[in-house]
């Protein structure tokens, strides 16, 4: 808990330091990057020239301050955001000495945005709320890790590649076996992986995939879209490095799986929403339930631009064909237009998975509130930076 004295610190100073939250963090990357160049490996480089890093990191720090002195989301809910950066800093190899890094940087240009309106006593206080972040991050880091039997030191593996099979317009699968001979890990369905490529420049990026296939068989899949930078923004270097580089045969490094979009036990009917390349969880959890849960009752719900650049489509068709009851929509923008809620069959008693951007997620999210589903049986994955501040509101 955030000490006394800091509380009403915090509380009178967090509307100008919300107003000013793009140029600290702004400041906050400049000035750690240009100093650390080894930690641009950590960091998306696509995510960073259009602002969604930044973006992340300010609404984690909003977030967390107005958690601590009670304008925030509940212990419950905010528990639920610690899990799921987490995840995503497991997936990169986050190590606890990097927060001292980060702390050291986010707290100067805290300074240098707001100049001399930072007091000592300020200062301190917005110290103590970034050590207690860090802290808590550290902690289920730590357990996140000793689960994954990952120590740390090297949190990569080895892997070769099957097979390389185009799934629609701009989206391929790869299969995935490690090179070691032993297994591939276990995971839970709608967790990811994170793909270590070295660039031909030398440098080192870093990229989560959804697996797209239930665990078993002793390989992973992963589904990968191309990214086409829009409106000045550039192409994913991963993603078009995969499917312009990567042949059956190459080997990649994958991080162990994690996230936390995992489906929960039970029999509860189900309801997938997913737009894009969010197919892929999605693929997942329905293959998963068929094998275990035939009886289970599921809808699944896509949307994407056009027919040709529905992935999996004709899998998931087969895969919901094992299930006693499967229905499925689709929607595309170029003929049917947008997901319409209302007209998705849904059982009030429906555990709801989504994965999406975030517009698409907030649209789907109120339409299913406006129906009656609640959200503590909505759960959610973003695509990109973890922007999970405009999806969890």
């Amino acid at each position: 808990m955030l000490s006394a004295s800091s509380v009403p610190v915090v509380e009178a100073t967090l509307p100008v330091v919300g107003e000013h939250l793009d140029a600290i963090t702004r400041v906050f990357y400049e000035s750690m990057l240009g100093e650390n160049p080894e930690l641009t490996n950590l960091f998306s480089r696509s995510a960073q020239a259009t602002g969604e890093q930044r973006q992340a990191l300010a609404g984690a720090v909003a977030a967390f301050a107005a958690h601590l002195i009670g304008a925030g989301p509940d212990g419950p809910a905010f528990e639920h955001i610690i899990d799921r950066i987490a995840h995503r800093h497991c997936a990169l190899g986050i190590r606890p000495e990097q927060y001292t890094t980060v702390g050291k940087y986010l707290l100067r240009a805290v300074g240098t945005v707001l100049g001399d309106a930072v007091t000592p006593e300020i200062a301190a206080a917005w110290d103590e709320v970034y050590w207690l972040f860090a802290a808590r991050l550290i902690g289920r880091e730590a357990r996140i890790y000793a689960a994954a039997g990952v120590d740390g030191t090297d949190p990569w593996r080895d892997y070769l590649v099957l097979n390389k099979v185009a799934e629609a317009d701009d989206t391929v699968s790869l299969l995935l076996a490690p090179v070691d001979g032993e297994p591939a890990p276990h995971f839970l369905p709608g967790q990811y992986v994170t793909v270590a490529v070295d660039l031909p420049d030398g440098s080192r990026q870093l990229r989560q995939y959804s697996l797209s296939q239930a665990p078993g068989g002793g390989a992973l899949r992963i589904t990968v879209r191309r990214v086409r930078g829009r409106d000045g923004a550039p192409d994913g270097l991963i993603s078009g490095f995969l499917h312009d580089r990567v042949e059956a045969g190459d080997k990649l490094r994958l991080s162990q799986p994690y996230g936390d979009l995992v489906l929960r036990p039970g029999d509860a009917p189900l309801l997938l929403v997913s737009a894009g390349v969010g197919i892929t969880p999605m693929a997942a959890i329905l293959d998963h339930v068929a094998r275990t849960t035939p009886a289970r009752e599921v809808v699944a719900v896509h949307a994407d631009r056009s027919a040709d650049r529905h992935p999996l489509r004709a899998e998931m068709g087969l895969t919901g064909a094992r299930l006693r009851s499967f229905t499925s929509q689709t929607w595309y923008e170029d003929s049917t237009g947008r997901v319409d809620v209302d007209q998705i069959p849904l059982s009030p008693e429906a555990d709801v998975y989504l994965c999406g951007p975030v517009p698409f997620m907030q649209q789907i999210r109120a339409g299913l509130h406006r129906r009656g589903i609640p959200d503590e049986r909505i759960r959610y994955e973003v695509f990109g930076s973890e922007q999970w501040q405009s999806a969890s509101h």
